[in-house]
């Protein structure tokens, strides 16, 4: 493959350059900063794009800004991140898109050189590679901020009933409980999702809409 590669830290990036070419690859070009990334990979349209997520002259963001400008002038172009901790708003930024040719690794998994090889190929291929650390803290964080997390399964088909529209007469009916059941049941829902009693606001329809968004 033609690869591009993107990192300031000059070990590394000799380290991965070396790797590269004894697998077969060509290194078309090593740039170590964003804007020096978004004109190379312009220009080379590379098989795949290696890039470090911080980079200077802030050592934030810059490669995962740089990737995001490419991949809007470029859509899908291939781009494989690495990062020297598990960033979870950059996952998220990197997938937003969704249209796949991604990956995000953790630099520790570049010693694992068969795992490394098959990630970029997964990437250049137009698959999505996301480091198993960073699967983990994307399902804890999602499981945390899931705002039905803490209702029954009960519960829960009595919300999705409301969404429906159906009255409590309804969804008694169609769960052959009484009335007063799910009245219970939508009162532990309010409650659950932080809706106190406001005369401003219909406390039914904010917890429809928290369903429909979660």
């Amino acid at each position: 493959m033609r690869i591009l590669l993107a990192d300031d830290a000059v070990l590394l990036r000799e380290g991965l350059v070396r790797l590269l070419t004894e697998q077969g690859h060509e290194v078309v070009a090593v740039v170590g900063d964003g804007p020096s990334l978004v004109s190379s990979a312009m220009s080379l349209r590379p098989d795949v794009s290696i890039v470090d997520i911080r980079m200077p002259p802030t050592h934030t963001d810059e490669g995962l800004r740089a990737a995001a400008t490419i991949r809007q002038a470029w859509p899908g172009a291939p781009i494989l991140l690495l990062s020297q901790y598990v960033e979870v708003s950059y996952a998220d930024d990197l997938l937003a898109d969704r249209r796949g040719a991604v990956g995000y690794l953790l630099k520790d998994r570049v010693a694992d050189i068969a795992e490394f090889s098959d990630a970029l190929h997964r990437v250049a291929a137009g698959g999505t590679v996301l480091d198993p650390e960073v699967v983990a803290q994307l399902l804890v964080r999602r499981r945390v901020r899931d705002p039905l997390a803490a209702l029954t399964p009960r519960e829960r088909e009595v919300l999705a009933l409301m969404a429906e529209g159906r009255s409590n007469t309804a969804i008694a009916r169609t769960l052959v409980i009484t009335e007063g059941a799910v009245e219970k049941h939508v009162a532990n829902i309010f409650a659950k999702l932080s809706l106190p009693p406001d005369e401003d606001t219909n406390r039914r329809v904010l917890a429809v809409l928290t369903f429909l968004r979660s």
